[in-house]
């Protein structure tokens, strides 16, 4: 007698809300017990459970980015199992689109699918078709619970109700309403008048710190605890704006007055909103007669904005962008620099290319056309705001467009003009000063652990203590960094923007 194949059964449970998942026997074990059950009584056919429980709770089915859900379908890749059973069909998702993408990978798999409370065939057109329209109303009634949560919203943010999300500086949550806390409620005001007296974000985050200021720390669900640091730029702007700071809520735009207790007065809230705007206009103003071209439009390859600066060396002005990495000391792209001239002719020429230009408009054509130029070791991207083929002519998609570059190491030293071949001499003589430098600074370090001192292996190498301190961050450079500049694959910059841009973690180890 042939002996039956085993059936390898997984069970999928999924609710949408956290409510009663606490209790001892929730929905998700009433689910899973149930399927338990039905695999059960068809041990005749070989069925078996596997030992893997997939439970999804609080998390809804209108995607498919859920934590159970991603190992389950990583399991049916595997080979690990032969059939997924679940409670009901809108449990595995409330999407039609969804449901195709796993129906395909169930067949790419040879994978079954079972609802224990839906007798249907999906090897049949007509199982098909029942399955499809039960997920038509698995959708539609997620829409419509859907709107029918954001109509309530609305109506409750009408009536000033707080209705959720994160609880601003200043304020706990206390029986769902916002309750003043006076210790942080007076740091608030403190922010917002200081921001008046300085008119500027930038003087404000430097006196938040020396301050010892920080955003406010808030525990989560998971027990995890987030924010407590430096206030950014963008957090910063956010709170100065923030109307439930004047006893009121937004709402899509609309801002209507709320039950809870304002904590600054309006007429001071007035004032900081007409400074910010006219920052704001100022700063566009300075944009417009800036030397540099691309300001506000450049990124290095990590995402940091890169911002205009320059240098004088005998005389002679050099202009140039720099990553904010750089700057504050974090994660830096392939390009720390780059010369303001060489990469304005580029795009500008990529401009003439691609518009028709009059002349005086490359500003107003750059602005228009362009959303963003990332700046990598070998393109330059750039990123091209391209209406719709719709009626709203405000719709926009972007598309990247990639210009092959190559950073100038060109260097001019006493009036000399390298050629090709002593530029090639000169980048092999830098890797070696830069190896050998990394190699002075293990050194040091070496010597720093026996109990050595700063001061004296400045004096005895003929060196300056802050030199010192700078070179040292090379004994950290990681052992890839190391191989890459010696076998030549890795772009070099100087001895000292090498130190200063040592990454806090060797990209090798990282997870």
């Amino acid at each position: 007698m042939t002996p039956r194949k085993l059936v390898r059964c997984a069970v999928y449970t999924r609710k949408s809300s956290e409510h009663n998942l606490d209790l001892e026997f929730n929905s998700l074990d009433a689910q899973r017990e149930a399927c338990e059950a039905y695999i059960k009584s068809q041990v005749h056919e070989g069925w078996t459970l596997v030992s893997d429980r997939y439970d999804d709770g609080g998390i809804s089915g209108g995607s498919l980015n859920r934590p159970d859900l991603q190992r389950l379908l990583a399991d049916i890749r595997s080979g690990l199992i032969d059939t997924v059973v679940v409670y009901k069909v809108d449990r595995l998702t409330r999407s039609l689109t969804d449901f195709a993408k796993l129906v395909e990978l169930f067949d790419a798999s040879q994978v079954s699918f079972v609802s224990i409370t839906q007798a249907f065939n999906t090897t049949t057109s007509m199982g098909r078709l029942t399955l499809n329209i039960l997920l038509s109303f698995a959708q539609f009634e997620r829409e419509v619970i859907g709107e029918r949560v954001r109509d309530k919203i609305a109506a409750s943010k009408r009536k000033g109700l707080w209705m959720g999300g994160t609880c601003p500086l200043g304020y706990v949550i206390q029986n769902k309403k916002l309750v003043v806390v006076p210790h942080d409620a007076e740091t608030v005001r403190l922010i917002f008048r200081r921001y008046l007296e300085l008119e500027s974000a930038g003087l404000l985050l430097r006196e938040l710190r020396d301050k010892g200021i920080k955003t406010k720390r808030r525990e989560q669900v998971t027990g995890n605890f987030v924010g407590g640091v430096w206030f950014c730029k963008g957090g910063l702007t956010y709170l100065l704006k923030n109307p439930t700071y004047i006893g009121k809520v937004a709402h899509r735009g609309e801002i209507y007055p709320a039950d809870h207790e304002p904590i600054v007065a309006q007429e001071l809230f007035e004032a900081v909103q007409a400074k910010m705007r006219s920052n704001v206009h100022a700063r566009k103003l300075r944009l417009r007669s800036s030397p540099y071209l691309l300001t506000g439009l450049i990124f290095d390859s990590v995402g940091n904005r890169m911002s205009p600066s320059h240098t004088l060396k005998k005389g002679i002005r050099y202009q140039y962008y720099v990553s904010q990495g750089v700057l504050q000391n974090r994660e830096v792209g392939e390009v720390a620099r780059v010369s303001s001239q060489d990469l304005e002719t580029m795009i500008t020429a990529f401009l003439h290319q691609n518009f028709s230009l009059e002349a005086g408009m490359v500003r107003e054509v750059l602005r228009s056309k362009i959303q963003r130029i990332t700046v990598r070791a070998a393109t330059i991207d750039v990123e091209l705001a391209v209406p719709k083929n719709s009626s709203s002519a405000s719709e926009v998609v972007s598309h990247i467009v990639s210009i092959p570059w190559r950073p100038k190491v060109n260097r001019v030293e006493k009036g000399i003009a390298y050629t090709p071949a002593e530029l090639a001499d000169n980048d092999v003589k830098g890797r070696e000063a830069l190896l050998a430098a990394v190699g002075s600074a293990r050194a040091w370090l070496r010597e720093l652990t026996d109990g050595g001192t700063i001061s004296g292996i400045a004096k005895r190498d003929g060196r300056s203590e802050r030199q010192i301190r700078i070179l040292l961050n090379l004994a950290f450079l990681s052992p890839s960094r190391v191989g890459a500049i010696r076998d030549g694959s890795a772009a070099i910059d100087t001895i000292t923007n090498v130190a200063r841009n040592v990454p806090f973690e060797w990209p090798e180890l990282a997870v």
